[in-house]
């Protein structure tokens, strides 16, 4: 292994490890949101099959927000994985 490439190695696994950190530093949720507590907005990447947009009831491609999706009840599955 050349000392360019250990120097690269030691660089990536020093910013995998910072960016670790961040995810699950003091910027992370300590809590799990209240019971009955309304979901932040955020944005999704619509599917790229029209069949599949076509489910959900989406009419372009790009993002979307949860309250486009055309459906009486949308259930979330939120999956924490550390």
């Amino acid at each position: 292994m050349t000392q360019w490439m250990k120097g690269f190695l030691c660089v990536a696994l020093f910013s995998i490890a910072v960016l670790g950190m961040v995810r699950s530093g003091p910027w992370a949720a300590t809590e799990p949101p209240p019971e009955g507590g309304v979901l932040p907005q955020f944005e999704l990447a619509a599917p790229e099959d029209a069949q599949a947009r076509g489910y959900l009831g989406l009419s372009g491609t790009g993002k979307f927000a949860i309250p486009q999706i055309k459906a009486r009840l949308v259930i979330i599955e939120i999956f924490s994985m550390y």
